[in-house]
């Protein structure tokens, strides 16, 4: 499964990142928080969630909004070992 990551640049197209990436380095790092970009389904983003909590993975996933348009939001993820 392959997901975008948050934009850095408001003009600049979002980086894809895979899961088996993402897991890599939570397994490196012991916890890691990710963004990802609004682009993203939630479903996409839910099915990760549940790929990571029955590895027995904590995952704290929330909605973040960081402006006062409704396309001002991303997603963060933190995943703990």
């Amino acid at each position: 499964m392959e997901l975008k990551a948050a934009r850095t640049d408001l003009n600049a197209k979002p980086k894809v990142i895979s899961v088996e990436k993402v897991e890599a380095d939570v397994e490196k790092e012991g916890q890691k928080i990710f963004y990802f970009d609004r682009e993203n389904s939630h479903k996409d983003l839910m099915e990760m969630v549940e790929y990571f909590e029955e590895k027995g993975y904590s995952v704290y996933f929330r909605e973040v909004r960081y402006g006062l348009d409704d396309n001002d939001y991303l997603y963060e993820v933190h995943i703990l070992a």
